[in-house]
């Protein structure tokens, strides 16, 4: 019974004609030479175009970013402003690295009047309170803390002088001013004069503007 059944699938098959498999095996070959060959004029189309516009390629290529690029954008920016960052702190050598005679010596009062004295302490202030300070052989009324600006304390009330009085006292002032000035700026320090009055100031910097001149508003 088997054996029927398998003779009479055989006889229904339908066999291929001849040269039928070869026919369809070309058709395969044919198909896919075209799609190569498709394959390959788009490629060269599109060569074509890279070369035709160089400068279109780079500046695609050039719009996207690096990685590196990428993340230095990420970093945030230093505020232009200057906020948040710490206050300047001035910078003043060290005494040992000063030659030494330029090295600040505290050394007792040449002035004897207390309201002179308590204004050359108070004003700068005094790095050695109570004391005068030598430097270079020159003695100077302060030595302000912090910075190295060394001071000439005048409290006299010189807006009380005549005028002929006022003329001798800048040109006796004028004398001693510029021997400390000198000895200040020649060992690294800056030199500051304080005067008790606004009038005092302009009669010395009329005599000489190169002066640093400070209003300390120290009363007698």
């Amino acid at each position: 019974m088997r054996g029927r059944v398998r003779g009479r699938r055989r006889a229904g098959s339908r066999a291929l004609p001849p040269g039928g498999s070869e026919i369809a095996v070309g058709a395969v070959i044919v198909l896919g030479v075209v799609v190569v060959g498709f394959v390959i004029e788009e490629a060269l189309e599109a060569y074509e175009l890279r070369h035709a516009y160089p400068e279109e390629s780079g500046t695609a290529r050039e719009t996207k970013p690096s990685s590196r690029e990428a993340e230095a954008q990420r970093k945030p920016k230093p505020d232009p402003s200057g906020q948040g960052s710490q206050p300047p702190v001035p910078t003043e050598p060290s005494e040992r690295a000063r030659r030494p005679e330029c090295r600040p010596i505290p050394v007792p009062r040449a002035s004897k009047d207390a309201p002179h004295n308590a204004c050359a302490d108070r004003v700068p202030p005094n790095r050695y309170p109570g004391m005068d300070v030598s430097v270079g052989g020159v003695r100077f009324d302060a030595l302000q803390v912090g910075v190295p600006a060394l001071w000439e304390i005048k409290t006299h009330r010189f807006d009380q002088y005549s005028s002929f009085v006022q003329r001798m006292e800048i040109q006796k002032e004028l004398k001693q001013l510029n021997k400390e000035r000198d000895t200040a700026v020649a060992c690294g320090y800056e030199f500051i004069i304080g005067v008790s009055t606004q009038e005092h100031k302009e009669a010395l910097l009329e005599a000489d503007f190169s002066l640093n001149v400070f209003v300390t508003g120290c009363s007698r």
